[in-house]
């Protein structure tokens, strides 16, 4: 399958028959009636708008993707290497992340939020199946290359890579800029279903109408096993030893506590 590109996206704020409402200005607040406590994946603006890089980004209004250079060049190096499961996976991660961004009204660099995405689950495909290191870091790696080569600021690329390396290490990332936090927001929302309650059903039914997800949770589930059978190591500290630990056969999960006690230092 060759990844569509994804500058075609329809903008996830509009919906297929829209409704006509006085804009008001984002406050993060929850709205009436949502459950509590607060959803884990709520950022906060308190944190993250402090931590604004200080280039003075973009910020996005309503508009979908970037249809820049480097989002054509982003989307063509990985389109052939992806499939379509990730391919649509890492376009919703961008759209909910940078709908979370927008909702908090949050300052954030779209290129820099769509090359994370893009390439946050790179490690998973075929190309990586013989590394042995964590496959967040397979993703920094090609994101680093593909930034440095187009001249792109070490500052710059440093937050798609700390995007891509933080995703799956929960509460960090939303204590970081909003380019890092924002992936990690993304990913909770289409993989974990964390904010579900507070995405407006029609932004949700025009991303999903424009990058499906049919099957979606067994097949993501399978692809984080294909992708980390191989390096079980890798797992250790980060919410994927869950995956192996439930797919696996035979697979031990690395323990704290005893690799302390069994350590070759007295006690």
């Amino acid at each position: 399958m060759r990844c569509p590109h994804l500058w075609h996206t329809p903008s996830p704020h509009t919906a297929p028959t829209p409704r006509p409402r006085t804009p008001s200005p984002p406050t993060g607040r929850r709205p009436p009636g949502a459950a509590h406590p607060p959803d884990r994946a709520t950022l906060d603006p308190r944190h993250l708008k402090t931590a604004r890089p200080r280039r003075t980004p973009t910020r996005p209004s309503g508009h979908p993707p970037p249809d820049s250079k480097l989002a054509r060049e982003a989307t063509e190096l990985i389109r052939d290497v992806i499939d379509d499961l990730i391919c649509h996976h890492s376009r919703r991660v961008y759209l909910f992340g940078a709908h979370h961004g927008r909702r908090h009204d949050l300052a954030f660099d779209p290129e820099l939020l769509f090359v994370g995405a893009l390439f946050h689950e790179l490690g998973l495909t075929g190309k990586f199946r013989t590394s042995q290191q964590r496959f967040e870091l397979d993703g920094t790696d090609e994101a680093r290359a593909f930034l440095t080569a187009r001249g792109i600021p070490t500052d710059r690329a440093r937050l798609v890579r700390e995007g891509i390396a933080l995703h799956t290490t929960p509460a960090m990332p939303h204590h970081m800029p909003p380019e890092v936090a924002l992936v990690t927001a993304g990913v909770e929302l289409d993989v974990l279903g964390i904010g579900y309650a507070t995405l407006p059903p029609e932004t949700r039914e025009v991303v999903v109408a424009a990058h499906p997800r049919p099957d979606f949770k067994r097949r993501i589930l399978h692809a984080f096993h294909a992708g980390l059978a191989h390096r079980p190591r890798t797992t250790f500290g980060n919410v994927k030893a869950d995956v192996l630990d439930r797919f696996e056969e035979g697979y031990t999960r690395p323990n704290f506590v005893r690799i302390i006690e069994d350590s070759p230092w007295p006690p």
